[in-house]
């Protein structure tokens, strides 16, 4: 709410329990021009096993809110006239993400497969994820 400017930000935290020893969960937020809250896509894996899609679409105010219990780190941060040029390729990308409705911890696709699949598929957005960001590589 304090910019009106768009920004596109990846976040990366530790992942739930034990597994935060070693890996990390990752979600993208952005936020059009003038738009009073963030747009937030992240998979979620206990989602398929009730039924629903892996990928989330949510509305939230705080994109940086906390990852059961762990707080998240910012790996990527665009804001202005890229990120407003951004925003609709990534929401064409989400929209093609072939792995919607599945989840697989270990090789993948997984919460980090996302954010990694878009990345690769949207020109300009220069993100790298962190060496636990375990799945990423399955996007390739």
């Amino acid at each position: 709410a304090t910019t009106s400017e768009a920004v596109v930000q990846i976040y990366a935290a530790d992942a739930w329990g034990w597994r935060g020893w070693f890996a990390v969960h990752s979600w993208i937020a952005v936020k059009p021009p003038n738009a009073p809250n963030y747009t937030v896509y992240e998979v979620v894996g206990f989602r398929v096993k009730r039924g629903l899609p892996a990928l989330t679409i949510s509305e939230q105010v705080h994109p940086d809110r906390y990852w059961y219990g762990a707080k998240p780190e910012l790996i990527y941060n665009q804001q202005g006239k890229k990120a407003a040029e951004l925003i609709p390729k990534i929401e064409d990308a989400v929209n093609r993400y072939p792995w919607k409705n599945n989840y697989r911890v270990f090789p993948g696709p997984n919460s980090n497969t996302f954010p990694a699949w878009i990345i690769k598929e949207v020109d300009g957005l220069n993100a790298s994820l962190p060496l636990k960001a375990i799945g990423s590589g399955y996007a390739e």
